[in-house]
């Protein structure tokens, strides 16, 4: 019995021989079709099935000669067949076979995607309840800001995962169309039946209109998506290596029993899944960038296009499978200081309360500018000789004039500047 195609793994999904399997598989329905239409006989179409086979290093060898990938794997499928081969491929062109083959291989490859993208959203669900009131300092610039949570970090990332799932789904929607319609999209040839069919037993749907080929948007909006979902990849190990540096240490990815850092220095554990997810989103986008090039090809097709995918959907999809995998590794174990977060909160000497400060001056009847010019003179100095800020503000007698004392120290309370974390969380549906 011939085995029939059953979905593989990301890798297999690009090997000569699941793609030889598709193509057997679309030239054996159209065959059905065919038959079903009263075109080629039953028994034909019954042989073709039962018979139909290929030997992957047979049409290699056939293509040494052939330069013509679909001729030698006619041509080696027959051999199989037998007299009824003549019936298969009738009224198709090439790229009916590998444009609904790739449709199918990039949906398989979307699914998997897909399924990972599912398990990378419930690491990150867990982890932002886990640290949901962790205290750290927000940045921006780069420089101290004002208090978040470690959790609500990790909530964005949950937050932009949910889109990135949605994002998938539509890319896969958006590819997983076929056609057999024949030299130049207009069915001369053959049945808009038999391309129903055939898409129909794929888990595809016909293009509504083609040209020799199907048109290569979908191709770039599927590519394009691959690269936003490595980018958000990258924006988390983007994090998390600053977040891993030696001065900041608020966290850090797993170290392993034996790893090694560096081959010169025994002391180093270095952030390098973060650093490898960095690098491979540059494949992606760069990749999606050739795919948009691919969408302008001369009249009803060139080749252009071809040897580019034959690059960027395998590197792609591989790529991005591989990606997922490290990312979910990397936020299941990473490892989080709290004790780190504190410490630098501290650096500031409570500069965070600044804005604070500020907005309750001007509840208390100055202009914004003027209460913008007694917090900034205060912090100004607090930066110079890092002493803590509520200090200098209980020094000043413009600012105490207007804040006494205790109630300064009531509002200065980082209690205030997390309290609507479960408002947020509830928003996020986490």
């Amino acid at each position: 019995m011939i085995p029939r195609y059953t979905r593989p793994e990301m890798g297999a999904i690009w090997n000569d021989e699941n793609k030889y399997r598709i193509w057997l598989e679309i030239e054996t329905l159209a065959s059905e079709a065919q038959a079903q239409l009263g075109v080629i006989p039953a028994e034909a179409a019954a042989t073709i099935r039962e018979k139909g086979n290929f030997d992957v290093a047979r049409v290699l060898e056939i293509e040494e000669t052939t330069k013509h990938d679909v001729i030698a794997f006619l041509t080696n499928v027959a051999e199989y067949v037998g007299e009824p081969a003549r019936f298969i491929h009738l009224g198709m062109t090439s790229s009916d076979v590998l444009d609904t083959c790739l449709a199918v291989q990039l949906k398989q490859a979307g699914e998997l995607l897909l399924a990972s993208l599912e398990k990378l959203i419930v690491v990150l669900e867990r982890r932002a309840k886990e640290f949901k009131y962790t205290v750290c300092i927000g940045r921006t610039h780069g420089i101290h800001a004002e208090p978040v949570t470690f959790g609500l970090k990790m909530a964005l990332w949950y937050e932009e995962c949910k889109r990135n799932i949605e994002r998938m789904k539509r890319a896969i929607d958006v590819i997983a169309y076929g056609q057999i319609s024949g030299a130049v999209g207009t069915f001369e040839h053959i049945s808009p039946k038999v391309e129903e069919y055939v898409c129909e037993k794929l888990g595809l749907k016909p293009a509504p209109v083609s040209t020799q080929v199907l048109q290569r948007d979908r191709h770039a909006e599927y590519m394009t998506t691959l690269a936003v979902v490595g980018t958000m990849l990258e924006k988390i190990a983007t994090e998390i290596r600053h977040l891993q540096r030696t001065e900041v240490l608020e966290a850090e990815e797993f170290f392993s029993q034996g790893q090694k850092g560096s081959s010169a220095m025994p002391h180093k554990r270095n952030p390098i899944i973060s650093e490898r997810l960095c690098g491979l989103a540059r494949l992606l986008r760069g990749n999606a960038l050739a795919a948009m090039e691919n969408v302008a090809l001369w009249h009803e097709r060139d080749i252009s296009h071809s040897s580019v995918e034959r690059v960027i959907c395998p590197d792609s999809t591989i790529g991005l499978d591989y990606m997922l995998h490290l990312a979910i590794r990397l936020l299941d174990n990473l490892i989080v200081y709290p004790e780190n977060m504190q410490h630098n909160m501290d650096i500031t000497c409570g500069l965070y309360y600044s804005q604070t400060v500020m907005l309750e001056l001007v509840n208390r009847g100055i202009s914004r500018e003027e209460a913008y010019a007694l917090v900034q003179r205060n912090a100004m100095q607090t930066w110079r000789d890092r002493t803590p800020f509520l200090d200098h503000l209980k020094a000043d007698a413009e600012v105490i004039g207007l804040i006494p004392v205790d109630e300064l120290e009531a509002i200065c309370d980082v209690s205030k500047s997390i309290r609507n974390v479960d408002y947020i969380f509830e928003r996020c549906g986490l």
